[in-house]
């Protein structure tokens, strides 16, 4: 009984406090500065120094009530990048591999305020991965090798700003583009 209880107080306080004026709406325009942590692109031994995964986003409200009246739509831009230095010394060989990964894209963004000053949304990146290497070193019988390998990328994410007043706010997205989980700080403009 006591947990039945808990449970409905539980969800009357969230539909009480989703009763509140939408922190994204229509011509609201929002940069997001993000790093990233839990990189997915450079695991294991050997990467002898990283770069964190840093993103900048903005996006543009373009649609209210999409669904009803706590729901909009956002559209805009994403640029993310990332690298590592790989290097491996043994057997009388030594060499090394530094790679890049620069992503360009654009967002399609769906809001849902659930909560007063909290932004929840979702989402799809759409995007261009260019990825780059450097290899030096010595390996017996071989020559320079190259390991680039550019090309198109789709990433889901979700995510949420909380406003600590009209124009900043804290941002934190779930996702697998440039990495799996991004904290940051928005503007509102």
């Amino acid at each position: 009984m006591k947990r039945t209880f808990a449970i409905i107080a539980v969800l009357c306080s969230f539909t009480l406090l989703g009763v509140s004026q939408n922190t994204f709406t229509k011509g609201d325009k929002v940069i997001n500065a993000g790093i990233g942590l839990g990189n997915a692109l450079y695991t294991g031994s050997g990467y002898t120094s990283k770069t964190p995964p840093l993103s900048l986003s903005f996006e543009m409200g373009v649609k209210d009530e999409l669904f009803d009246e706590k729901s909009s739509l956002g559209i805009g831009g994403y640029i993310g990048y990332s690298g590592a230095k790989y290097e491996y010394s043994g057997y009388g060989t030594d060499y090394s591999w530094k790679y890049t990964n620069f992503i360009l894209g654009a967002r399609g963004v769906g809001h849902y305020q659930l909560i007063d000053k909290f932004d929840t949304y979702t989402g799809l990146l759409l995007g261009y991965d260019i990825v780059t290497s450097k290899f030096t070193g010595t390996i017996p019988g071989g020559d320079n090798y190259s390991a680039s390998s550019s090309g198109f990328i789709w990433a889901w994410f979700v995510g949420g700003r909380y406003y600590f007043n009209d124009k900043f706010g804290a941002m934190a997205e779930l996702g697998y583009g440039i990495s799996y989980l991004t904290l940051g700080v928005s503007y509102k403009f």
